[in-house]
């Protein structure tokens, strides 16, 4: 069945996979020719990027399927779950091979040494049997010195990441002592708040109590105010008692 019938967007996807795979068949049949381990690396990493982007392809097209599996009838939606489990076996034993390609090239690199192609490996050989004994003494002293100094620069880091390791220790110890110094200044200001929030409590019932004498002492003064007003208007009164109206009826009687 013709995917572009079912979705053209599938069809896009399936064919840019087709193409991904393609390339990986040819890449792997020349990686198997080249002897060169720096060369296999780059092939490899090249059919590793290769793979990475089919697999993303896959989940696009199994995405799309899914969304089409609701409109289609169950033989295409078979025919597109066939379709995206044979993609995946096939890019799985690409990714095998790419695994056993590798793990070559890591014996290449630790046993075989440098490439016959380049012609330094004769070439090596050749110097190896025309030195006297005395000149592979001397180089292999040599090597021995190299190996030395590559220790003693060994040696020189190690002392160096200590006392950077030191150096941050104390830092950390420092900064962590302000931490707690900082902590202590907090519950001082929380403390310090407490005792705020208080004082403002007892000004305020201090005020309310201020208030309530000053409202006393208001009336006190209004009361005062009123006797005077009675005195400037009834001048020849001298006795409040004797105001029409203001004392009460038995003082009248004990007056009379």
């Amino acid at each position: 069945m013709d995917l572009a019938s079912v979705n053209e967007e599938l069809a896009e996807i399936d064919g840019q996979i087709g193409d991904i795979l393609r390339a990986l068949q040819n890449g792997f049949q020349k990686l198997e020719k080249i002897k060169d381990a720096n060369r296999r690396s780059r092939q490899l990493e090249e059919l590793t990027d290769k793979m990475r982007d089919c697999k993303r392809l896959i989940k696009d097209f199994e995405r799309v399927s899914k969304d089409e599996a609701g409109h289609t009838d169950p033989a295409t939606a078979k025919m597109l779950h066939d379709r995206k489990q044979s993609m995946i076996k096939e890019l799985n034993s690409y990714v095998a091979l790419k695994k056993q390609q590798a793990s070559e090239n890591k014996r290449i690199d630790l046993f075989d040494g440098p490439s016959v192609e380049d012609g330094f490996g004769e070439e090596n050989v050749q110097l190896a049997s025309n030195m006297t004994n005395q000149q592979l003494m001397d180089q292999g002293n040599q090597l021995m010195d190299e190996t030395d100094q590559a220790i003693a620069r060994s040696k020189q880091t190690v002392h160096e990441t200590i006392n950077v390791g030191t150096e941050t220790a104390a830092a950390l110890k420092a900064q962590t002592e302000q931490m707690s110094r900082v902590v202590n200044e907090l519950d001082s200001i929380h403390f310090s708040i407490k005792k705020a929030s208080q004082l403002v409590k007892e000004i305020g019932r201090q005020v309310a109590t201020d208030r309530c004498i000053m409202a006393m002492l208001f009336l006190i003064v209004a009361g005062v105010i009123a006797i005077i007003i009675v005195k400037i208007v009834n001048p020849h009164n001298k006795d409040i008692r004797d105001i029409p109206g203001l004392a009460p009826p038995v003082s009248r009687r004990l007056l009379r």
